[in-house]
C-alpha cells in the first residue's frame, strides 16, 4: 500500500501528517532515508484488528457499523503480516506473508504460540508493568506498550527467519486503512471463483470479476468463513487485493490526478503507521522503477494444522525451512543483468517446492499418496487433485526451473520424466502420477486418513501486481 501510495508533489508535506511509532534500532533506522537505495530494504506491513485511528481515536459506533468491525475493544491481535523484500536495484519486490495461526518461539521469553499473538502479548505486559509503577498518563501508557509490542513482533518474525532478514522498516494499517484507500482511488478489481456470504466479515460477493472500495475491500480481505481454505485463503485475498491496488496506482493516472491524489494522502495520513525516521518522500523517488508485474506475493511453508491445549488449531513452522525458503526468494539480483527466461535456476531445497500431485492413473487415493510420501522428503505440500488418464508419469515445472522438477522426479522412480509448462506458477512443480507408476513398497500415511487433522490449501497461479487472478 505504502509503495503504491506515492506522489512527488503533495507527499512533500505528507510526512508531517503520518504518525510514527520508534520500533526500529537507531543504527538501521538512520538509513531509512538514503538515497539513491544502496541496499535491499525489508519491511514488515501489519494489519491490526484494531478499533483505533493512526492517532489512537476509537472509531466511532457509526464507522464501526459501517466497516462491520464488531466491538471496540482496542488492539489485540495482528491478523496481517507481510514482509516485503525490495532488492537493492529497487525494480522488483517479493511480498512474504506470515499466516496469523503460524504456531512459532515468541521472542523476549513468552514461550511457542501463535504468531499474531506476539503483539499483544508484551503490549499488555508493559501496559501492566507500567500501571503497578503507578503511571496514569493514558496516552504514555498506550505508546509505550504498543511499540513495546510492536518490537516483540518484528523480532519474533527476525527469529522465524534464522537471521536470514533484518527489519528495518515497519507500517501498519487498521481496520479502516482498506476503506479509507480504495475509497481514493476509486476502488481495485479483483475476481473470485465462487459466489460467498459471511455474515462475520459482511461478505457478499458474486463469482467472477468485480470491482471492490470501501465497505466490500474490508470484507474482501478480513472474510475467512466458508472458505476452503480458511485462514490461508484470506492470506491469498490480502495478496491480491494489494497487488490490485498496486496495479491500479502503478498502471494508471492516479498520481498524476490531483484530486485522487490528495484523497490518498489524506487517508494514509489518517490510518497508517510508519517506524521513525522512514521519509516517504525520498522511498517514492528510490521505487521510482517499481511497476507492477515485478511485485510478487508467497507465503511461508507450513505444516498440517494441529490442535494445541492452550493455542487451539495451529500451523506448525520449521524454523529452518522458513530460512531457506526466504533466502531462496529474497536473493539480489542487480537488474542491469536479469536471468533470460529459459536459464535453468539452481535447484532450491525442497522446503522451498511446492508439489501439486494430479492422479491420472485411476487409482483410488494416489494423489494422496504420492503427496504424503513427497512432504516426507521435505517438499512443501500441495493439492491433490485428479487428472485424465496418461501411461505416462511425467513433472512439469515453470521455465528456468527444471532443477526443481529432477528432485521431484528422482522420488517418483525411472519412468517420471521432466516437461517444461509456463503456465506452472515459479516455485511450484506438478506431477501427473500415470498408470506407469510403482510404489517403492514405504508404508506411508494416506493424507487426511481418521483420526488426523485435515489438510486445506489453497491453489492460485501466480499472483503478482501484473494481473488479475480468480481466487477463493
Amino acid at each position: 500500500m505504502l509503495v503504491t501510495s506515492v506522489g512527488w508533489a503533495q507527499l512533500k508535506s505528507a510526512n508531517d501528517g503520518i504518525a510514527k511509532t520508534d520500533v526500529i534500532d537507531q543504527e538501521i533506522a538512520k538509513d531509512a532515508g538514503r538515497k539513491p537505495l544502496d541496499g535491499a530494504v525489508d519491511i514488515l506491513l501489519v494489519g491490526m484488528d484494531s478499533r483505533t485511528d493512526a492517532q489512537g481515536n476509537p472509531l466511532s459506533d457509526e464507522v464501526l457499523a459501517l466497516l462491520n468491525g464488531g466491538y471496540a475493544d482496542g488492539e489485540q491481535n495482528t491478523d496481517t503480516m507481510i514482509l516485503v523484500h525490495i532488492p537493492v536495484d529497487g525494480t522488483r519486490a517479493v511480498a512474504i506473508s506470515f499466516p496469523r495461526d503460524a504456531y512459532v518461539e515468541m521472542a523476549d521469553g513468552f514461550g511457542k504460540h501463535k504468531l499474531n499473538s506476539a503483539f499483544a502479548r508484551q503490549r499488555n505486559t508493559v501496559d501492566q508493568e507500567m500501571r503497578n509503577r503507578g503511571v496514569t498518563d493514558e496516552k504514555q501508557i498506550r505508546d509505550e506498550s504498543m511499540a513495546a509490542g510492536r518490537k516483540t513482533l518484528i523480532r519474533t518474525i527476525e527469529g522465524m527467519t534464522g537471521g536470514s532478514v533484518r527489519i528495518d522498516r515497519y507500517a501498519e494499517v487498521n481496520l479502516a486503512s482498506f476503506y479509507e484507500v480504495t475509497k481514493a482511488v476509486g476502488g481495485v478489481e479483483v475476481c473470485l471463483k465462487e459466489p460467498t456470504r459471511d455474515r462475520d466479515s459482511g461478505a457478499d460477493f458474486a463469482a467472477g470479476p468485480q470491482l471492490v472500495e470501501g465497505r466490500a475491500a474490508l470484507s474482501f480481505v478480513r472474510q475467512r468463513s466458508n472458505l476452503p481454505g480458511g485462514d490461508l485463503d484470506r492470506i491469498v485475498r490480502q495478496q491480491v487485493f494489494i497487488g490490485a491496488l498496486a496495479k491500479k496506482v502503478l498502471s494508471t493516472g492516479t498520481l498524476t490526478d490531483p484530486t485522487k491524489l490528495n484523497a490518498l494522502v489524506e487517508s494514509v495520513q489518517k490510518s497508517v503507521i510508519l517506524s521513525d525516521g522512514w521519509d516517504i518522500t525520498t522511498f517514492a523517488e528510490q521505487m521510482q522503477g517499481l511497476v507492477g508485474g515485478n511485485i510478487e506475493f508467497r507465503t511461508i511453508p507450513v505444516g498440517d494444522p494441529m490442535d494445541t491445549y492452550g493455542d487451539g488449531n495451529v500451523l506448525p513452522v520449521n524454523p529452518k525451512q522458513v530460512k531457506d525458503f526466504i533466502t531462496g526468494l529474497a536473493g539480489d539480483k542487480p537488474s542491469s543483468t536479469p536471468p533470460a527466461p529459459t536459464t535453468t535456476l539452481p535447484a532450491p531445497p525442497n522446503s522451498a517446492i511446492t508439489v501439486q500431485v494430479h492422479n491420472a492413473a485411476n487409482v483410488q487415493g494416489l494423489a494422496n499418496q504420492v503427496l504424503t510420501t513427497l512432504t516426507g522428503k521435505g517438499f512443501q505440500r500441495g493439492q491433490a487433485l485428479s487428472a485424465p488418464n496418461s501411461d505416462s508419469t511425467v513433472v512439469k515445472y515453470a521455465p528456468g526451473e527444471e532443477g526443481s522438477a529432477r528432485k521431484v522426479a528422482n522420488e517418483l522412480g525411472p519412468t517420471a520424466t521432466v516437461e517444461e509448462d509456463a503456465s506452472v506458477r515459479r516455485g511450484q512443480v506438478q506431477v501427473f502420477v500415470g498408470t506407469d507408476y510403482v510404489d517403492d513398497g514405504e508404508d506411508v500415511e494416506v493424507q487426511n486418513a481418521p483420526g488426523t487433522p485435515p489438510v486445506v490449501t489453497s491453489s492460485t497461479p501466480p499472483i503478482t501486481a501484473g494481473g488479475l487472478v480468480c481466487v477463493n
